[in-house]
């Protein structure tokens, strides 16, 4: 058996009781209308016209609870009408806990007192077009079943629109608010506030605040617009939830920006806003993307944002920055700042000021680390990156790269791995950091291997020719910051982008070729000692078969005695070298050529007697072999060095 509902509360004030019921035992709340003991929508003609009657422009009225029909509204403003304006001016209105039917028509009226409006029902639209709230205005709790329409409306002291429900479209295109307004806690269902065009959903577009604009814990159900909203006070979203996107495009902070704990379940879209004296925006956490192209921040700012991508092209910082983010890959390119501004990956959930962590809530746990799609055009004289994945960053056309900060562990982009077979030659990459537009000219030539990243669209089409000054730049970054073997890679690329570039010449590219095969261009030690060990056994086998004399030749003394006596005179001379016949691989034979080798590696003669053609391969060896193991040696070192 169900409960019976409980019977409502009655109105503070007295009320009409008309129509009760035992549904309804309180009937009618409207207010008494004065000397009358009915509220003015039960009132007896007579008594009502009488009422009427009475009003004058400028007059007080309390109809609160009163339900109101778009004739008995009408007729109630009529003769609230200025007779120089022909537009209704009222003073102290009380409308409180009202029902109005049908659209409530208070287009152009001047309320000069108070107007009061807290827990009204508006069934229909909502027509404030125009008008003038001089004395403040209260909409506390009001529901909004039909659009709302308060373009051009000047609200000349504070309104209160906390906790309010607007379920259809609400309008406030072009409205001043020259006190506060506050819409804590107010719901927006269905708002779009996309151009100067009232379309029937919500909207703030060209509204002025000129006194403080409380947002905190709104909920916004549609598109959300405040563009071109100008905010002269401070803007406070705290704890806002935006369910759809939200635009602030061309919006105009003056004051603070507070979006701390703000949810962004669709875009948040601020390109071309201008933060003047923000101090910092967030944290706030967006599932879709954080639009700030052309937004320009006047003062020194840190931003905490986690979103999935932050546009931040042609952005303008006239001051010192941080940006702190998660989860985003960040597109910077083209933006403007002259004071130093570093980009850092927060490792753990942001922290309000009140120690709780955000709640961040994506659909899916993508990995929180923050990566860089593009510089394209930046100065980075004073940029600073910490812990950012740079593997996709495209960095062509990026000025004073060379003076790039780079802090923690700052990763790029490596070579396909593995031997790939399925083609003559065999390619085999050693492991070293790349840049992404490496990865995309690579991936366009003929012949490519697998593995090499093709080019998103938009990411033009960098050859060697533009990618040897951005590693030469990137090397000149870490070593200046003291980090010469993290260089090493960026050398490498350097190198082979001179070694693939049109405009080296035939001669240089192949001596650039032999250098990269000998040694890596003085990188790869084990490349260098591949070549020094193969160097060195192909000597011993040639001193074996051709180098080494057949035996070692023997010193013969030949002389004449006199026949009296005297002074004996003897030549001694040694044979030539025969060339070796017979067995030659012997072990007595390699190690004769091992210590030929051996000694030719350190630059030494080893004494052996050889033949000619051995000399030949010695003197090579004692050439080829040392330039080896110094490159070698070489490599090592710059791997190792501080």
């Amino acid at each position: 058996m169900s409960q019976p509902s409980p019977s409502p509360s009655p109105p503070s004030w007295p009320h009409c009781g008309e129509d009760a019921s035992a549904e309804n035992p309180i009937g009618c709340p409207g207010i008494h209308v004065p000397g009358h003991a009915a509220c003015l929508a039960h009132l007896g003609v007579p008594e009502r016209a009488a009422y009427l009657a009475r009003l004058t422009p400028g007059a007080d009225i309390d109809h609160r609870g009163t339900p109101f029909t778009e004739s008995l509204l009408n007729a109630l403003l009529t003769p609230l009408r200025d007779p120089t304006t022909g537009c209704p001016r009222l003073g102290i209105a009380g409308f409180g806990e009202a029902a109005f039917e049908g659209e409530a028509g208070f287009a152009l009226v001047t309320f000069e007192g108070p107007a009061k409006f807290w827990s009204a029902t508006f069934e229909g639209g909502a027509l404030f077009g125009g008008a003038t709230f001089k004395g403040g205005v209260e909409f506390y709790s009001a529901t909004f079943k039909g659009e709302a329409k308060f373009y051009s409306a000047t609200f000349e002291d504070g309104a209160e629109f906390r906790a309010a429900t607007f379920e259809s479209g609400v309008g406030f295109g072009s409205a001043t608010f020259e006190g506060g307004a506050w819409f804590g806690r107010a719901t927006f269902s269905g708002a779009n506030f996309e151009g100067a065009t009232f379309k029937g959903d919500a909207g703030f577009w060209s509204a002025t605040f000129e006194g403080g604009a409380g947002f905190e814990s709104a909920t916004f159900k549609g598109d959300a617009g405040f563009e071109p909203v100008t905010f002269k006070g401070d803007a406070r979203f705290r704890g806002a939830t935006f369910e759809s996107d939200a635009r602030f495009r061309g919006a105009t902070f003056e004051g603070g920006a507070g979006f701390e704990s703000a949810t962004f379940k669709g875009d948040a879209g601020f390109e071309s806003t201008t933060f003047e004296r923000a101090v910092g925006v967030g944290p706030l956490v967006c599932d879709g993307r954080v639009r700030l192209s052309g937004a320009v921040f006047g003062g020194p700012v840190t931003l905490s944002i986690a979103t999935r991508r932050l546009e931040c092209r042609r952005t303008r910082w006239s001051s010192t920055a941080e940006v702190r983010l998660r989860y985003a890959t960040v597109d910077f390119a083209h933006a403007v700042f002259e004071y130093p501004l570093t980009i850092a990956a927060e490792p753990d959930p942001f922290v309000l000021t009140n120690g709780q962590q955000v709640t961040e809530g994506f659909a899916s746990a993508p990995d929180p680390g923050v990566r860089l799609a593009s510089l394209r055009g930046v100065d980075a004289a004073h940029l600073v990156l910490s812990d950012v994945d740079l593997s996709e960053c495209l960095f062509t056309g990026t000025v004073h790269l060379d003076q790039l900060h780079l802090e923690g562990a700052c990763t790029f982009d490596t070579v396909p791995p593995t031997v790939h077979w399925r083609r003559w030659p065999p390619v085999r990459f050693t492991d070293r950091r790349t840049l992404a537009e490496e990865h995309h000219w690579r991936a366009r030539q003929s012949g490519a291997v697998r593995g090499w990243n093709v080019a998103v669209l938009g990411a033009g089409r960098a050859g060697p020719l533009q990618l040897a000054p951005v590693y030469r730049a990137l090397r000149k970054a870490l070593e200046d910051g003291k980090h010469e073997p993290g260089a090493a890679d960026f050398y490498y690329g350097e190198m082979e982008m001179r070694r693939h570039a049109d405009d080296i010449p035939r001669s240089e590219r192949s001596l650039l070729t032999a250098y990269w095969a000998l040694s890596g261009y003085g990188l790869r030690a084990s490349r260098a000692l591949a070549w020094l060990g193969t160097a060195m056994i192909l000597t011993i086998m040639l001193l074996m078969a051709v180098g080494l004399a057949k035996d070692t030749p023997k010193q013969t003394a030949t002389g004449t005695v006199p026949a009296g006596g005297g002074t004996v005179t003897f030549e001694i001379d040694k044979d030539d070298p025969q060339n070796p016949t017979g067995s030659r691989f012997t072990g007595e034979r390699f190690e004769k050529a091992l210590n030929i080798t051996l000694n030719s590696v350190v630059f030494r003669s080893s004494g052996q007697d050889l033949t000619t053609t051995g000399t030949y391969i010695e003197m090579t060896s004692r050439l080829a072999e040392p330039v080896l193991l110094s490159l070698a040696v070489l490599a090592i070192r710059n791997r190792v060095k501080r």
